[in-house]
């Protein structure tokens, strides 16, 4: 069930793919607000969302593997 969750085509490439590059962008959008140390609240908020999707992310990418 999550196998073929994790390789539903969208535009010509797997799910899994696109969740790779959410987690990418939250991890650099934490880190940068992180780094400019703009808004402290807003750095906690994103790196808890990051964390739930990359969770999510690794367990699509285990679930291919799992059969």
């Amino acid at each position: 069930m999550l196998q073929s969750f994790a390789l539903y085509q969208i535009l010509g490439f797997p799910l899994i793919m696109y969740g790779g590059i959410t987690v990418l962008i939250l991890l650099l959008t934490t880190a940068t607000i992180g780094f400019l140390h703009k808004n402290i609240k807003l750095h906690v908020w994103l790196a808890r969302i990051t964390i739930v999707v990359a969770i999510g992310h690794a367990i699509l990418g285990i679930s291919i593997f799992i059969k």
